[in-house]
């Protein structure tokens, strides 16, 4: 059996006979047949021009005994029943495309779906690792190495069928081919995995993430997670990616891509977030005593660190002058009792501040 059984061949010849005979059109049950001879073909995984080709010999197979064209006393008799036949063989292109084209669309939402189920039990180690294993090659993904996971987050929720997702696809296959990669969205972000030694992948996905081109919408930020072994070290890079974007967001950080392993240090901060929360409560609490609250004080901590201490850049990047950013950084000491100059007394308001932001301080109360 090829791209279309002989028994749908050989109802299309017959209803080419009486069209060819009669001059009528092809008849709404012909065209539904011929549909689902196409979705069929399409199914069973026939390129529509296997299915086009066998439809096409057919009729030309079928030609010299048609009962419009072997009965045919004139010219004129042989034309009409050819233009009755090409009318039919047009209507019958079109019905066979409609049914390849249904079947693959409905093969590409089975493998979407398949695609989410598999990442969402990679994501969440939620399968037998070894089952993993079996079903990551259908996605060209191995999983015997160490992999990373690097995530991006844009303004809009990413979806596996919107073009840009697709941009993203090509642009890692034709640079890097079959090299063990998946993309995936999840849960309104982006995904991107694939060895943790391949790091130009991840630089590939973070650049076209944030800079798609033209009519594609862009990442806002994208972080990578640290390399691990296993299943369940996929797992923990996804995680680690997570919350990077979390504490990028909470500490307004402004770099685009983000890397788990220069972020450590703040998890350490919230592991203990009892003591965290007695830090900012105790070091940066009396600045609610400030007029307009401790939020432009904060701001002002966080400004000057970031400027490496040096007050006419940190005034420039607040919007202030030289001078009113000094009468700042006075009330902090007045405040809190905290010299900004001092080293020491610098560390721990910063790190308090870091605490503050990563707690949602002032807005959340502690």
């Amino acid at each position: 059996m090829g791209s279309v059984p002989e028994e749908e061949l050989e109802a299309y010849a017959r209803m080419l006979g009486e069209v060819s005979g009669t001059g009528r059109r092809p008849r709404r049950d012909e065209l539904d047949a011929l549909r689902r001879s196409g979705e069929r073909a399409g199914g069973g995984g026939y390129g529509l021009r296997d299915v086009v080709g066998a439809y096409l010999t057919a009729t030309r197979e079928a030609w010299g005994t048609l009962r419009g064209v072997a009965g045919a006393g004139t010219a004129i008799e042989v034309q009409r029943a050819g233009e009755a036949v090409l009318t039919a063989l047009d209507a019958a292109m079109v019905a066979l495309g409609e049914g390849h084209e249904r079947a693959q669309r409905l093969l590409a939402r089975q493998e979407e779906a398949a695609r989410r189920e598999f990442a969402d039990d990679l994501l969440y180690g939620r399968s037998d690792p070894g089952r993993l294993a079996e079903r990551a090659e259908r996605f060209g993904l191995r999983l015997g190495g160490g992999h990373a996971v690097a995530v991006a987050r844009g303004l809009d929720a990413y979806e596996d069928s919107q073009p840009v997702v697709r941009r993203i696809e090509r642009e890692l296959s034709g640079r890097f081919g079959d090299r063990d990669v998946l993309v995936v969205g999840k849960d309104g972000r982006l995904v991107c995995i694939a060895p943790g030694n391949e790091r130009a992948v991840f630089e590939a996905f973070a650049d076209t993430a944030l800079r798609p081109g033209p009519g594609y919408g862009a990442a806002r930020r994208v972080a990578v997670g640290r390399t691990h072994s296993g299943t369940s070290g996929i797992v923990r890079s996804y995680e680690e990616a997570l919350g990077a974007l979390d504490v990028a967001d909470r500490l307004r950080l402004h770099p685009p891509v983000l890397r788990a392993e220069e972020l450590l240090v703040f998890p350490v901060l919230m592991r203990d977030r009892a003591a965290m929360a007695d830090l900012v409560r105790t070091v940066l609490g009396p600045l609610e005593q400030a007029r307009g609250g401790a939020g432009p004080l904060l701001e002002t901590i966080t400004a000057h660190a970031e400027a490496g201490h040096v007050n006419a850049e940190a005034a420039r990047r607040l919007g202030l002058g030289v001078r009113t950013f000094t009468y700042r950084l006075e009330r902090i000491k007045v405040l809190t009792g905290y010299d900004p100059a001092d080293p020491l007394n610098r560390y721990t308001l910063e790190t308090a501040a870091m605490g503050a932001r990563l707690l949602g301080w002032p807005e959340q109360p502690l």
